[in-house]
């Protein structure tokens, strides 16, 4: 009798289908609390940002690395990071957990800790997450030499390419540009720390 072809025949399809599958729900649950934190932040006036806001350059300003990216300065910086953070954050989460949370990392500490070298005033914002996933995008193919990838960034770059004048100190204006500079720097060391070692044969003596 025929019957439908089992999963287990496509198991890349399948392990595709999985991992976007739990993109959707990392990111889309991760921009969530954003909001939460949003609306909890605003009903406070403001307080979360005077409190856990990145401060540059002091002592009790490294732990604000932790959670400055969590806090935005009001609806519509949270909005304009929202759509960036999901459609960066899912194609990157399509190469595997593993991938999408070194990735992350990698952007979240070096747009915080740039941000405490050099930065200018209290900074909160995703931005630099959204810099250092789309950073990492950008430059994996080469390290990773595959042309889909490349493909991928040609038409990512087309497409957001103007964003990256951002990391421009004269460009950014009020914007942190040294979060986005940090997190862009970010995103290309984690693509070099994750591309593939060579296979060095072993040999028997």
């Amino acid at each position: 009798m025929a019957g439908p072809i089992s999963d287990r025949r496509f198991p890349e399809r399948q392990t595709v289908a999985s991992r976007a599958k739990g993109g959707l729900l990392v990111l889309g649950g991760f921009v969530a609390l954003l909001f939460v934190i949003e609306l909890v932040n605003t009903l406070m006036l403001g307080a979360l940002n005077r409190t856990f806001g990145l401060r540059p350059r002091s002592a009790d300003g490294l732990l604000d690395i932790f959670t400055f990216p969590l806090l935005h300065a009001n609806l519509n910086h949270l909005l304009s990071n929202s759509l960036p953070l999901v459609i960066f954050g899912f194609l990157v989460f399509l190469s595997g957990l593993r991938v999408f949370l070194t990735a992350l990392a990698f952007s979240w500490l070096g747009s915080g800790l740039t941000v405490w070298l050099i930065g200018d005033g209290v900074t909160v914002g995703a931005s630099g997450l959204v810099f250092g996933l789309f950073s990492f995008l950008l430059v994996r193919g080469f390290f990773n030499r595959s042309w889909r990838q490349i493909l991928l960034a040609v038409v990512l770059f087309m497409g957001y390419g103007s964003i990256l004048l951002g990391i421009l100190p004269l460009v950014a204006g009020y914007i942190s540009w040294q979060a986005h500079l940090g997190g862009a720097a970010g995103g290309v060391l984690a693509a070099l720390l994750l591309r593939p070692r060579p296979v060095v044969p072993t040999r028997g003596y």
